[in-house]
């Protein structure tokens, strides 16, 4: 076995068991982190959605989001230590794409919808710190809770919002705010020009979210969290 491959399992082992991983291999090429992605992904299973990250230069950061981590809307999620928690706008797939990259008439394709992910590491130590172990990490994704969306949608991008999220009594984001690089349907056309059939593809049902309006906020458990954003929908979960 690899090192890569041994990193793959053990990666595995810590979705299974919570056991975090300090271990780290040599840096890992771009086609390496995908590997890893889809051994861990396939082991899992099915898929809920994906997630996209600009960078500064090349292809963006992606990562499938694994369906056994999907929370409904106003469920609650069993937290071990402390989980982030990012407001994004997401577009769930809802009639089959004609090709690659955003299709001129979206709203034909795509449900938009307010969207937490939920955040944690699998590693430990130095190796937390390290990008390509954290995109390896599927971009340290821990799961989806798809919100509400507009019964009819024109197919208007989402760039500058009006948004509220609140922890409890506590206001984490009121007001204007935006999504990373100003512009939602850029993020998903940059997703679905890169994704291929990496992890099977996107698959109608699956959601694709666009980047956090909120930065990173970490939470305990205990915690009621609840977000709207204006003329999106709204989205809520408990943490247990």
């Amino acid at each position: 076995m690899s090192e890569t491959e041994a990193f793959a399992e053990a990666l595995l082992a810590a979705h299974r068991g919570g056991q975090r991983v300090a271990e780290a291999p040599g840096p890992l090429s771009r086609a390496e982190v995908l590997a890893v992605q889809a051994r861990v992904s396939g082991a899992l299973g099915p898929v809920a959605g994906f997630k996209v990250g600009r960078l500064p230069e090349g292809p963006p950061v992606l990562a499938p989001i694994p369906a056994c981590y999907r929370v409904p809307d106003g469920g609650s999620r069993r937290v071990r230590d402390r989980l982030g928690v990012e407001l994004e706008v997401g577009f769930e797939l809802i009639r089959a794409l004609p090709g690659p990259g955003l299709p001129p008439d979206p709203a034909a394709h795509f449900r938009p919808r307010a969207v937490f992910e939920l955040v944690e590491t699998r590693l430990a130590g130095a190796a937390a710190d390290r990008p390509d172990l954290k995109f390896a990490d599927l971009q340290i994704t821990a799961g989806l809770v798809p919100g509400s969306g507009p019964e009819a949608w024109d197919g208007r991008d989402f760039g500058r919002l009006s948004a509220r999220f609140r922890a409890g009594a506590h206001t984490v984001l009121e007001g204007e705010t935006e999504v990373p690089g100003g512009s939602a349907q850029a993020n998903l056309d940059l997703l679905l020009r890169h994704l291929g059939r990496h992890c099977g593809g996107l698959q109608l049902g699956q959601t694709v979210i666009t980047g956090s309006v909120c930065g990173l906020p970490w939470f305990g458990p205990g915690t009621d969290l609840s977000a709207e954003i204006a003329g999106l929908g709204r989205v809520a979960v408990s943490l247990a």
